[in-house]
């Protein structure tokens, strides 16, 4: 259990963030495989927020690892990073 108030801070803004990330993953590939407008006002803006909450962070992943065989992993990556850095402040608290 958690009892430290910023341990359940940290590791609650690093949820939010990951379903942040999932949800910019999830929303491109309904765009991508067209089962939703991207024309809808409801849909850029959800596309507008997501991609500012996201790409300051895909774009730094993307300088280290490159698109491979036109696959963006920097989602995947990040994913990974954060699920680290969660356990790691767990640990360490």
């Amino acid at each position: 259990m958690m009892q430290n108030p910023v341990l359940w801070l940290i590791v609650t803004v690093i949820d939010i963030y990951m379903v942040i990330v999932i949800a910019s993953v999830i929303l491109s590939w309904l765009i991508s495989f067209n089962i939703v407008n991207r024309y809808q006002p409801f849909v850029q803006q959800l596309g507008l927020f997501l991609r500012n909450m996201t790409e300051p962070v895909y774009a730094r992943i993307r300088k280290v690892i490159p698109p491979i065989a036109g696959m963006d992993l920097s989602p995947l990556i990040l994913l990974i990073a954060l699920q680290f850095i969660q356990r790691t402040v767990i640990y360490l608290f």
